[in-house]
This record gives C-alpha cells, sequence and structure tokens, in this order.
C-alpha cells in the first residue's frame, strides 16, 4: 500500500500530506463508514426537507412598534392635539428610530415606529415603555395608549381570510353574531398551532356600550345643564370610606355611587322644590351595540370578515391546512345549528403551491439536464451515476443547515438550489478525470484515488472559495436585500462547500469500487 509521500514510475509528484488528503485515506479505508456517514447526511436532509417552513418568500423583518389609542368622539384634530403630539414629543430621540409616522381618525390613533434592521427590539420595546410612563396626564375619557411589537394589523400580509354569513331561512341579522364569533369562533382557531390571531374585521365596535339618549325640550325645560350631567356622570364611582367601630366590632364603610346600567336612570342630578331630579328625567339609557362605522360584504351578502395572521417561523401550509380543518369542524357543528357558514375569501396556499412548483419543477429540469449533459460526454452509466450522486447529498446536506439556521423553504432558497446544481458537479468531475487518468497510467485503485484527489484538492478549494467568497457577504447584509436574498447565497454557498466535501471523499471512493480497471474513451475524440 502506497504511504503518503510515495512517487510511482507515472512521475506526477507525491502525495501532499494534510487534512484533505487525511479525508479521502480515511474514506477509502473504511468504505462501511463513508457510506454510513452518507446515509446520516441523507436521512437527515430528508428529516430536516420536512420539518422546514414553506412559505412564499422569505421573512423579511421591518422592526416596528404600534402605539394605539382611542378617545371616544374626539375629531381628528383633538385626537392629533391632545394625543399624538404628546406622544411624538416624550418618543423624540428615540435610539435606532428610522422613521415615525402617525396616524388620527375620528376617535382613534396610532403611531408607527420604524427602525433599523439591527436594532433590539426587546430592549427597544422596555425604552418606549418608560417613556410612555412619563406621558403627561390624557383627557380623562381616553384610554391608555396600547404599546404592540409590529406594524399595524401586524405588518403582515394576513394567513388568510374567512366571512361568516347567514344561510338562506335564518332572518337574524349577521351583526347579532359578534359576539358568537368573539366567543367560539375566534377563540377556536387561535388554538391552531401557529396562528397569532383571528381578529374579526368589518363589524364596527364589538363590546356593547350604555347610551344615553337626552330629551333636549324635557332638559331645557328643567334648566338642566349638561356638561354638569356629563361631571356628575363622571365622578358617580364607589369611594372607600375608612373604617367604623361600632362596639367592639369594626366596619368598613364604603359610599356606593357606581350605578349599573339597569339603575343609572336613578342618578340623583338635582333637587327642584323638594324633589329629586334623576337622569331618567330628561334621558333613556340603554345598553346596546354602537352604530356600525364598517360593514363586510362577501359576494353581496352581509357578513362579518375574520382575519387569521401566521406566527413568527410558523409553517405557513401546515398552519393554513389545519385551519381549513377546524373551519369544515365549525361548519358541520355550531355553524350549521345557528344557519350560519363560513367561507374562506383568500387562501394562500395557492399561490404559494403554484410558486414552490414552479421553482421545483425547474429544479427538477435543471437536475435532469446536468446528469444529461454529463452521460453525454461521458458515455458511462457508472461514471455518470458516481458524479451524479454529488447533487443529492450536497442538496439534502443545504436542507440541514437551513433547518438549523432557522430558514425557511421558499422560492428564493429553492432558486438557490437551482442554480447551484451544475455548480456542485464541477469538482466531481474533476476529480474523477484526473483519478481515471492516473488509473490509465497503471496505478491500483487505492494509490488512484488517494493520488489523484490530492494533486487537484488544492485547485477545487480555490475554485469553491471563491465561489464562496462572491455570495457569502449577501447572508450578513442586515437591510431589506439582505433579508431577501440571503437564503439564496446561503444556499449556493453551503451546497458548493458540501460538494468539495463529497468530492474528495465519496467520489474517490466511489471510483475505486465501481469502475474497476474499466478505460474512459473520450467518445466525441472524432
Amino acid at each position: 500500500m502506497a504511504t503518503d509521500t510515495q512517487q510511482d514510475d507515472t512521475d506526477d509528484g507525491p502525495v501532499q500530506a494534510g487534512s484533505w488528503m487525511s479525508l479521502t485515506t480515511s474514506a477509502l479505508k473504511n468504505p462501511a463508514g463513508a457510506a454510513a456517514m452518507v446515509a446520516i447526511v441523507l436521512f437527515f436532509g430528508l428529516f430536516s426537507l420536512n420539518k422546514l417552513p414553506v412559505q412564499l418568500f422569505p421573512d423579511v423583518d421591518n422592526p416596528q412598534i404600534n402605539i394605539q389609542t382611542q378617545w371616544r368622539a374626539a375629531s381628528p384634530s383633538e385626537m392629533e392635539a391632545e394625543i399624538i403630539e404628546p406622544i411624538e414629543e416624550v418618543l423624540q430621540g428615540l435610539p435606532g428610530v428610522k422613521e415615525m409616522e402617525a396616524t388620527s381618525n375620528a376617535g382613534f390613533a396610532w403611531i408607527n415606529l420604524t427602525f433599523a434592521v439591527e436594532t433590539d427590539m426587546q430592549k427597544t420595546m422596555v425604552e418606549v415603555i418608560s417613556r410612555m410612563n412619563r406621558l403627561p396626564p390624557l383627557p380623562r375619557d381616553a384610554d391608555q395608549p396600547i404599546i404592540n411589537l409590529g406594524g399595524w394589523d401586524g405588518g403582515t400580509p394576513a394567513l388568510t381570510w374567512f366571512f361568516l354569513q347567514v344561510l338562506p331561512g335564518n332572518e337574524k341579522s349577521i351583526a347579532d353574531y359578534i359576539a358568537f364569533v368573539d366567543d367560539v369562533i375566534s377563540p377556536a382557531i387561535e388554538a391552531v398551532p401557529g396562528v397569532s390571531r383571528a381578529g374579526i374585521q368589518g363589524a364596527g365596535q364589538q363590546t356593547e356600550e350604555v347610551q344615553i339618549i337626552f330629551d333636549p325640550y324635557r332638559t331645557a325645560e328643567l334648566g338642566i345643564e349638561l356638561p354638569a350631567v356629563i361631571q356628575t356622570l363622571g365622578r358617580a364611582d364607589n369611594i372607600s370610606g375608612g373604617q367604623v367601630d361600632v362596639g367592639r366590632r369594626k366596619f368598613t364603610l364604603r359610599y356606593s355611587g357606581r350605578f349599573d346600567p339597569d339603575s343609572l336612570h336613578e342618578q340623583l342630578l338635582e333637587w327642584r322644590n323638594g324633589r329629586p331630579i334623576t337622569l331618567g328625567d330628561i334621558a333613556e339609557v340603554k345598553v346596546n351595540l354602537p352604530d356600525r362605522t364598517s360593514l363586510a360584504t362577501q359576494n353581496g351578502n352581509p357578513a362579518i370578515g375574520i382575519r387569521v395572521d401566521r406566527e413568527n417561523g410558523a409553517n405557513a401550509l401546515q398552519t393554513l391546512n389545519k385551519v381549513k380543518q377546524v373551519v369544515e369542524e365549525l361548519n358541520a357543528g355550531p355553524l350549521e345549528e345557528r344557519g350560519l357558514t363560513m367561507i374562506q375569501s383568500f387562501d394562500a396556499s395557492v399561490f404559494i403551491y403554484r410558486a414552490i412548483g414552479l421553482v421545483t419543477g425547474n429544479l427538477m429540469i435543471g437536475v435532469l439536464l446536468a446528469v444529461a449533459v454529463l452521460w453525454w460526454f461521458l458515455r458511462r452509466f457508472r461514471a455518470t451515476l458516481i458524479i451524479a450522486l454529488a447533487i443529492p447529498v450536497s442538496l439534502l446536506s443545504t436542507f440541514v443547515v437551513l433547518h438549523f439556521t432557522g430558514r425557511t423553504l421558499n422560492v428564493i432558497s429553492l432558486a438557490g438550489l437551482a442554480f447551484a446544481v451544475g455548480m456542485v458537479l464541477d469538482a466531481a468531475i474533476v476529480v474523477l478525470e484526473n483519478v481515471v487518468r492516473l488509473r490509465e497510467k497503471g496505478m491500483n485503485a487505492f494509490d488512484s484515488a488517494a493520488r489523484g484527489t490530492s494533486q487537484v484538492w488544492g485547485a477545487l478549494l480555490a475554485s469553491t472559495a471563491t465561489t464562496v467568497a462572491i455570495f457569502i457577504p449577501v447572508v450578513f447584509l442586515k437591510d431589506i436585500e439582505g433579508q431577501l436574498f440571503g437564503d439564496l447565497a446561503l444556499t449556493i454557498a453551503i451546497a458548493v462547500s458540501i460538494s468539495l466535501l463529497a468530492a474528495v471523499t465519496v467520489i474517490p471512493l466511489l471510483t475505486s469500487k465501481w469502475l474497476g480497471n474499466i478505460k474512459l474513451e473520450d467518445k466525441h475524440s472524432k
């Protein structure tokens, strides 16, 4: 058996000892171990491929924080002056902010903060909450601001949309089922793994409110001032009065001033000539849903829209299929009993399947074309098969790395694999040709495989390094372009690097075992 420094009569130079030579020699001396390693790589590659989240495009992270607040019956200008401007003042100079966008509507306002990609959002969230604690007191009847990590409506497209409609024969209004959607349908969908939210859209405000409808003529007749009535109602609350000692016992004193909606009409406003004037004398008090400010229809029928959002990193297709299954169960159960039905309006899986299928088809065609061109030049089945094995080994190894780095399977990553199909064959072709050249000069199978690989591995390393050096910097870009094309660069760099390892281990082993003493003739010599 030849040693690492042996030089034969072909005068092709000594075999250089080194780590790459050790890999080749180890594979040649332990074919069972090498075969086991390849089998493990293929197994974990298929396992990772099954576990990779599938979506249309990579997650393009645009860090945002959204602040929302409500002030019932306030005009847009009041929302801007009393809500937005004080919040903007306390948030000025926030580290990492690239853009601050504010919008005010009647009774509602929100502020979107957009940050640089590399911003630590957990630390920034704490800083925003700390600054919001320094906010001056807002108007009494304004709600406290709600701070959300993410843009308005989550900042991402919806996973899917469903619309709830009444079936023929159901005489109830669709608005009567808002509470049913909030209590039954939304929790059932949100319980699906991968769903972050199932929110009602196009149904207006969902919660009931206490409505006080004043009689202007009766109010004027009694000389009651409405601002004073509003202040009286706003001060109506339960107040602790301390403790009272009664004999040997101590009681907690509490003044009850808060009225429930059924007894609110008994609220005392004034005394006139020894007669009390209550709220019921000048107004009607009732509990009702507010007037709808938005409307949803599907195919001309009144409906309630239900927007389903996906959690970050969840498998879009698996999540969507589970949501569809839950909706089918709801349609066959509680919805059918109440004369309702849920119809899907937007199905993201249609576009995902089409895009993934198109790119996967192109990937398979690329593999077949690469193997066909390879066979056209070699004209031997075994030699073609040896080189072609570099394709599944390299591609499946790429899936393992994508899985452990938290990437997804999308059109960009699949496009990178399609581009890499031809590249992963280069190193295998060079190694095979050089090994066969030494075999034709009379060297035995082991020495020709070891020496032939050692003679070309330096050039292969340089070629692989230049390819990786071109694509790998894209992975470290922090802007939107880097996030979008990072999967493409990563898949190409990984596949080409794995192909180099396969070329210096698997290819020499298979060449020494499968080709024997056959001679590869150039079929195109003429």
